[in-house]
């Protein structure tokens, strides 16, 4: 768990960078950093669900996606991601918005018919430190491997 902070500081930046074209100050910025733990043989079908609806809906109710990985050795199913907030009284609203939306249940109803995705959340709200880096991303990476270390 306490790697996940450190992915975090890492990542912290990406989310600065949505955030200044938005004209919001960095320091009010609340990240969310969330780990499910996919029931036996739904982790394809989860991220199938995030890829085609969850994210959409998501930044309907003002839930700015970060960022999605899975760790490279994962017996145990996990998909991490972060989201980002102005601050945590509108993480609150938008967790409520999004769960009463009716696309959202339509989606969940349709897609767990035989049987749920997510069998463990593990959620965790950071805000970024004053000295925390902005990632410069590159185009020309063909693929990106972050490591989190406690």
């Amino acid at each position: 768990m306490h790697n996940l902070i450190i992915l975090l500081a890492l990542l912290g930046s990406a989310a600065a960078l949505s955030i200044h074209a938005a004209d919001k100050p960095r320091e009010t910025l609340c990240y969310e950093l969330r780990t499910y733990y996919a029931a036996p043989g739904k982790l394809d079908a989860l991220n199938a669900r995030f890829r085609n609806h969850t994210m959409r809906i998501f930044e309907k109710h003002g839930m700015a996606n970060i960022g999605y990985w899975m760790p490279v050795d994962n017996p145990d199913n996990k998909l991490i991601y972060i989201l980002a907030f102005p601050n945590r009284e509108a993480a609150r609203q938008s967790w409520k918005e999004f769960g009463s939306d009716p696309d959202w249940q339509k989606v969940v109803k349709e897609s767990e018919a035989n049987g749920k995705f997510v069998a463990k959340v593990e959620p965790i709200f950071l805000t970024a430190n004053d000295y925390s880096p902005d990632i410069q991303l590159s185009k020309s990476a063909q693929e990106r491997l972050f490591d989190m270390r406690t």
